[in-house]
Parts: structure tokens; sequence; C-alpha cells
């Protein structure tokens, strides 16, 4: 077995990492508590620009589509080095919603489609929301209501959606409708490009959050009469489901991705923090109360590191990775809140103050074991994957991580 990152993707990483360093960082802390300002919008613009300059624009896109071409495992090493900033990932023009949403239209679009509403993204020139969420249909998809009905050579949708994140401002909405009340779940549910500017598409307000406030938000839209053409379903009929789950697979481990990220700039702050601060004569590093934090924190990196890249390779390597992508968000989304609470900890007061990034880092974390399926469900999911392998009568491996 080799665990030899490949000579090339090893290049590229570096290169994010010193993009990180040189270009992101200092913006970061020019931003200060701005980050969440209008401010914020001019530094990334700026570093857009850079990260063009510098070669590292739509890592995740083939470079017809003026990308790098890379796949789940390159995209996991971008994404950990991108994890440092909240502005990393908007500087390479791959951050959530839009990025998952540039997947599904290169997967699943027409030609037209992938002009009209692709193209846009790859250039940054418009943002994009993922209407799938209800407030009775979160983790669970089987409970959408939005209806999409047939009139004409088109289709109406009414519904509500609930937290969509970055509808405020977004040029369209992939919308997750039922067409079919009648079908199974799996079947029931088709996918449709809703423009913002159509009658009927609403957002009626940013939902007030804990964590970073980002262009967009996490909003409440009501659609109600919302007429569009045929040719706005992405896929074919009955297709959603399949389509979403597509999606939110590679979404969710690229999430862990970036949280292995903040994790290890969380890390590295404590004990930078813990060699030069003093008390009662010595160095807090010399504490073995906080060795023993620093080692926990050190071992739940390497677990959630190893986790993010083998999940990585199976899907790059076309191998069926659900089970493995579930473990890998339940494990790194915990230990990243275990990870940054004690890295504020060790900082104390200044930890908790907004002198540094930490007690964000703190409130964004808290969100990690929500958004993209909850903590709870991905382990019933996880469990059940496993009893069904057990009822075959050969153990559990399978179920767990060993391919054999």
């Amino acid at each position: 077995m080799d665990f030899q990152v490949p000579a090339d993707l090893q290049a590229v990483q570096r290169r994010v990492a010193g993009f990180v360093r040189a270009e992101v960082l200092p913006a970061e802390e020019a931003l200060g508590d701005g980050i969440e300002s209008d401010e914020a919008l001019e530094a990334i613009a700026s570093l857009r620009s850079a990260a063009r300059a510098a070669g590292l624009w739509n890592p995740h896109l083939p470079e017809e589509w003026g990308g790098m071409g890379l796949g789940p495992l390159g995209m996991a090493l971008v994404s950990q080095e991108c994890g440092a900033s909240g502005l990393a990932s908007l500087a390479l023009n791959a951050m959530a919603p839009d990025e998952g949403n540039m997947h599904l239209l290169l997967h699943a679009g027409t030609p037209d489609q992938r002009e009209r509403y692709l193209r846009p993204l790859a250039d940054a020139e418009a943002r994009s929301c993922f209407a799938m969420t209800e407030k009775a249909a979160g983790a669970d998809p089987a409970g959408i209501t939005t209806m999409a009905r047939r009139d004409g050579s088109g289709w109406v949708l009414d519904g509500e959606k609930w937290f969509i994140t970055g509808a405020a401002g977004a040029a369209f909405a992939i919308v997750v409708a039922r067409t079919d009340p009648d079908a199974k779940p799996r079947d029931a549910y088709s996918l449709f490009i809703v423009d913002a500017d159509l009658p009927g598409w609403n957002v009626l307000r940013e939902v007030p959050v804990m964590g970073t406030h980002l262009a967009g938000g996490h909003c409440e839209v009501a659609i109600e009469g919302c007429r569009v053409e045929a040719t706005s379903m992405l896929g074919g009929v009955g297709d959603g489901y399949k389509l979403a789950q597509a999606r939110l697979g590679p979404a969710r481990l690229a999430h862990c991705m970036r949280w292995v990220g903040v994790a290890q700039r969380a890390l590295d702050m404590a004990s930078a923090y813990s060699l030069r601060r003093e008390t009662f004569g010595e160095p807090l590093a010399r504490r073995q109360t906080i060795q023993n934090w620093f080692a926990d924190s050190a071992i739940e990196l390497y677990a959630s590191r190893l986790m993010v890249l083998h999940a990585a390779y199976l899907l790059e390597k076309g191998v069926e990775a659900r089970q493995e992508v579930s473990m890998a968000k339940v494990y790194v989304s915990e230990a990243l809140g275990r990870i940054v609470d004690r890295a504020i900890q060790v900082h104390g007061a200044l930890g908790y103050s907004g002198d540094l990034p930490l007690e964000r880092f703190y409130r964004d974390a808290r969100a990690a074991r929500i958004y993209d399926g909850p903590s709870e469900v991905h382990r019933m999911v996880i469990a059940r994957n496993l009893l069904k392998v057990a009822m075959e009568g050969n153990g559990t491996k399978r179920a767990t991580g060993d391919p054999t």
C-alpha cells in the first residue's frame, strides 16, 4: 500500500500553502473583525486576482473551464490548506455552495445550461445557491413538500425553503422539488434551475446565525407560482434524489477537508502561544495538562486527515464511499470542535476575545455537526450499513473502512 502523495499534487499543495501564508492570512489580519463587512468583498476580489495570477484558480474544474483539473484527492490536499482561513477557498473560487453547484452542472447540465450557468460561476461573475432544505425536511429529504407541477411546456413550483446558503443576491438557485407525489422517495424529486429574477422566487430574509456571516447569508425562501421552462430541469424527471446525493457526498467531504485546515491552524496557534506564555515561572508548554491536550489534538488531526484522504482516494477511484464519507463527516466535525475548544482554553481570555480568530472558529465549528447531515443522522446511516453487512454473516469489516 502506497501512502505517498503524488509529486504533482505535493507541488500543488505547497503552492496553495504558500499562497495562503503570503496573501490570504495577511488579508485576514488586515480585516480583523471586518471579515463579515463590505471590506471583505473587496479583499476577496483582490485575492481572486492574485489566485488567477498564481495559477490557482478553480482547482476543482477541468482545464477547459479555466480550472486546474484536480480530482477528489487533489482537492482534499488543497482544501486542507484553504481551511486555515475562511477567505482562502473563496479566493480560489472553490467554496460552497458554488463549488458543489459547479460540479453538479458539469455532471448533469446540458451544453446550454453549462454555458448559461456554469460559465458565470467559473468566472466568479455570479453566485448561486442549492435550495433543498425545508423547515420540516432537513436531514430527511423524503419530507420535502415543495411541488413542481407541469404547466404546458414548463413547470410551476410552489413551496418553501429554509436556511438556503447564499440565496440573498444569488443569480440562480438549483431547487429540489417533488414532481411525482405518488412515487417512492428516491424517484419523486427533480432538480430545477431557477433564475432569481423570476416572479415567484422570493428571498424573505437572511436567518441570523451565531457563526460567520458571508455574502448571501442563510435564507428563508418562499416559492409561489414560480414558472420555469422545461429546459430548466437539471437531469431528468425523477433524478433529483440521485443527483442531490451525488452532489452532497463530495460536498460533505469538502467541508471535512477545510475543517482539518481550521483545526490545524488552531493547534498551531495554541502550541506557539504555549511556548512563549509563562505562568508561575515556566512556559505553559511545560504543563502536563497542556501537553495532554496537544497530544489529543494531534491524534485527532492524524485520524481526521487519514479519513479524509482515504475517502477522497475512494471517490477518485470511482469506488462507493458513502459509508466512509459519513464516518469522516461525523468524526472530523466533532474533532474540530474539541481541538478549537482546547486552543481557546490554552489562550485563556485572549482566546475568548475577538483579538484572535479562535472565537470565530469556535462559533463556526458548532454548525459543523448540523449542516450537510447532523451527526445523529450520519450515525444512524453508518449503523444501518454496518448491520446490513453483519446480516450477511461475514462480520462487519466491510462497513468499517476495511476493503477486504
